[in-house]
């Protein structure tokens, strides 16, 4: 990095990437949530003062207005997104600004109409010949509305595709200008981006929650174009040429004789590949840590994995790796939350993330780069920058923030933005070049030869979700789902019949011109470098930098995904794999299997942990956690209320969990006004958002527990098989979420009689993130305090050879 510092220093006063824009101070986490960042809305600011939800609704509800009762059957138009929802920008095909709303780009109207704009006066009957009659083939409603639907789905991505997006903006801090010419990183601009999140290995229909990697894939809305940043949750992949993707997602996917495991790794062959292709074994190594089974996509980090050539204005040229880093910090599940949730609730983290958007807790990262000097071997200290396989600490070269990323909107439509989103490696800007990473070579073919499959043409692009925001002029004509009229009689270069237009741009008119690197003199081979040989030292220090209870869910997960093999020999080759990582890790999962251990073939490399890649020992913001507050019949209603309000004071979201839904109070919401006052004290009535039959410990971050809730009227087993047989004083179902949360290591809080809840429920009241008291403010200060550190870590001690 020394010989990079005069163009591009480390943020003054720190190089830990918690250090905000040079010339002022912005710490990492701020006292108040979203402090000193400005939420966005369509690409313009929201007001300072509401960064979060003030009105207190929680998240969820379905559509912009409460339904009434009856059907309703006075003639009015669509009813508007909600607050939290809004579509791609209007910009037409060529990439020129609409004048017209977003509402413009959706159905309009009071009337239900063909495609093409004839009102219809039913849609429940087929026209037919008499009403027994047989059904015309005259009916051409009914041919368009069943061929329509018989077409609504296209080919699901072949990975990648169970996803979740979100609208944003991108804020530069302009500390990349010295190293990229890149207009949006120039100081202070701004930037529309569009973000998906995705598993690599399920379908469409599989659940959130499964051991796996995730991508993390931005588009910017450049006024240059558009750049696509398509990245993962794990900085490192499991192969190093493109050759053998194919190989990886064949072995990973389900069986093809029988269609399963879905959306899993844990099983035979999947590790009879990595474990015959060792240069799998670092990815793997971070599949089966916390970083597999993320508590949420908006705290999960991003990383572009390959190393790219940033371009400056005078040409020079600067290696970079770039890195996305949650302002929320890095957390994950533990793997009993995760199997629970598989079976819960599915839909866990999109739901997670749409409903903390919509709460007004805009997830946020900071995008940041690490920056090695463009020498032609393409190396630092030792480490080969062109090897995806590969990471360079953070301790050798700091990540240095760029910019801000806010997520402020969710989509309007799944499928006309999330799934038709269409991301390519190749999309880049002046300024953002790539290298010779045999990985990112494929990768620059495959995306865009997939999306011509599965968005049935060339001209992809064109859908809105993916229109560039910089005009467009390609001389590209014609083909499936053309949308553009062009005009024009000459698209071919050169031409004179329309004016020589298009012209060439070079690089004083902006346009894109690839770095002119030297390509060295050498045969074709099918080889690779031989720095590309070592496979288990960066595994290593991987496991090395991990923190013991960490280590203790690496054991855990290796052990558990063995189990589910069948064959022996890929156990006990895998084995061998591990013990050229660290014996230690070796001689537990062996335990756990019932086998021997083997020892390693070559001796141990020595690395130096980097402790930057530990998850566990920092503090983090709680902006956007969820805290389940457990009360009943008796409660004091009033300490409730004032919780559930700091909670949300806090940019926390509170949940309220009842025996039953609906007011608390049992005042109806069509009640009598007076009666409604006289028991709230004139507020609206608190409600429950979850019953004891609904929630389920793994939705929450904390639990706080009012009292000591009596069985509910559905609390026996043929109703509820949580209840079981509910004797005792206490719901079982509470005694439930309570026992969960604590074995998942979350704080637990309580008063009013919550002693004899955590009695029952085997919990020990002295133990670490256990705490009552006598009022509830004062439980949820140390309750909130707790969840900085996202779990209570000293519940999770591990063996003694593993620490």
């Amino acid at each position: 990095m020394v010989a990079l510092q005069p163009r591009f220093p480390p943020i003054s006063g720190n190089a830990r990437f918690d250090t905000g824009n040079p010339g002022r101070a912005r710490p990492w986490i701020s006292a108040v949530p979203n402090e000193g960042t400005a939420p966005f809305s369509g690409g313009k600011r929201m007001e300072e003062s509401h960064p979060t939800n003030a009105s207190g609704a929680i998240p969820g509800r379905p559509g912009s207005e409460p339904p009434p009762v009856a059907e309703p059957t006075e003639p009015r138009g669509p009813l508007p997104p909600k607050q939290d929802q809004r579509g791609p920008e209007p910009f037409t095909p060529t990439g020129q600004p609409e004048d017209v709303p977003q509402e413009a780009l959706a159905q309009g109207g009071a009337y239900l109409t063909t495609a093409l704009g004839t009102r219809l006066p039913d849609s429940d009957h087929s026209l037919k010949a008499g009403p027994r009659g047989p059904v015309l083939l005259r009916d051409h409603h009914l041919r368009e509305k069943i061929t329509h639907f018989d077409h609504e789905r296209i080919p699901e991505r072949v990975v990648h595709a169970r996803g979740a997006a979100a609208h944003g903006i991108f804020r530069s801090y302009g500390t990349a200008a010295t190293v990229t010419k890149a207009a949006f990183l120039a100081e202070g601009a701004e930037t529309p981006v569009f973000v998906r999140f995705s598993t690599v290995l399920g379908s469409r229909g599989s659940a959130d929650t499964v051991r796996d990697t995730r991508g993390f894939a931005t588009k910017f809305y450049t006024s240059e174009g558009v750049f696509d940043l398509v990245g993962n949750n794990i900085p490192v992949f499991f192969i190093q040429d493109a050759i053998k993707f194919p190989d990886i997602i064949h072995a990973g996917k389900p069986h093809p004789d029988r269609e399963i495991p879905q959306a899993q790794s844990a099983h035979d062959t999947f590790w009879d590949f990595v474990s015959l292709h060792t240069e799998a074994t670092h990815h793997t190594l971070w599949n089966m840590s916390d970083r597999g089974i993320p508590r949420s996509f908006r705290t999960m980090e991003g990383f572009g994995v390959h190393t790219f050539r940033l371009v400056d204005a005078a040409g020079a040229t600067t290696l970079v790796k770039f890195h996305w880093k949650p302002k929320a910090g890095v957390h994950s599940l533990v793997w009993e939350e995760a199997q629970l949730i598989n079976g819960m609730d599915p839909d866990f983290h999109r739901r997670d993330l749409a409903d903390a958007i919509e709460a007004g807790a805009f997830p946020q990262w900071e995008l940041g780069i690490q920056a090695f000097p463009d020498t032609p071997e393409q190396m630092f200290e030792g480490i080969d920058l062109l090897d995806p396989t590969k990471i360079v600490p953070e301790e050798l070269a700091p990540v240095q923030p760029i910019g801000l990323l806010t997520l402020n909107a969710n989509p309007s439509n799944f499928f006309a933005e999330t799934e038709q989103v269409a991301f390519h490696v190749g999309h880049l800007v002046p300024g953002i070049d790539v290298t010779d990473d045999p990985l990112l070579a494929g990768r620059l073919f495959s995306y865009l030869d997939t999306q011509i499959t599965r968005l049935g043409g060339p001209n992809f692009t064109q859908l809105p979700i993916n229109r560039s925001h910089a005009v467009v002029n390609d001389m590209l004509r014609d083909g499936m789902h053309q949308t553009a009229v062009h005009s024009g009689a000459a698209p071919y270069k050169p031409n004179s019949l329309d004016g020589g237009c298009p012209f060439f741009a070079g690089q004083q008119e902006g346009g894109y011109v690839e770095v002119p690197v030297e390509v060295a003199s050498a045969p074709r081979v099918r080889e690779a470098p031989a720095t590309f040989a070592d496979h288990f030292s960066q595994p290593r220090l991987f496991w090395l930098s991990l923190s013991p209870v960490e280590r203790e869910h690496v054991i855990a997960a290796y052990t558990f995904e063995l189990g589910k093999v069948y064959e022996q020999a890929i156990k006990e080759r895998t084995l061998q794999v591990l013990a050229e990582i660290d014996p230690v890790l070796c001689e537990q999962v062996a335990a756990g299997l019932g086998l021997p251990a083997p020892k390693a073939a070559e001796p141990l490399p020595s690395v130096t942990p980097s402790p930057a890649l530990s998850q566990v020992g920092k503090v983090w913001p709680t902006t956007g956690r969820i805290i389940g507050i457990i009360t009943g019949e008796g409660a004091d209603l009033s300490t409730v209320r004032s919780v559930r309000q700091a909670i949300l004071d806090g940019g926390m979201v509170p949940l309220i969990i009842a025996p039953t839904g609906g007011p608390l109070d049992g005042a109806s919401r069509d009640g009598v006004r007076g009666v409604l006052d006289a028991l709230t004290g004139g507020d609206e009535p608190l409600v429950a958002q979850r019953t004891f039959a609904t929630a389920r410990s793994v939705e929450f971050d904390a639990l706080l527990v009012a009292g000591a809730p009596a069985p509910g009227a559905d609390a026996y087993g043929a109703r509820d098989a949580k209840a079981g047989d509910a004797g005792g004083a206490i719901d079982p179902r509470v005694l439930l979420m309570m026992a969960e949360a604590y074995r998942h290591g979350k704080p637990i809080g309580g008063w009013d009689g919550a002693m004899e809840a955590l009695a029952l429920a085997a919990i020990p009241t002295g133990a670490a993130g256990v705490l009552l008291g006598d009022r509830g403010d004062e439980v949820l200060t140390e309750i909130v305090r707790l969840l900085g550190q996202h779990r209570v870590w000293d519940r999770f001690p591990a063996a003694a050879a593993v620490g």
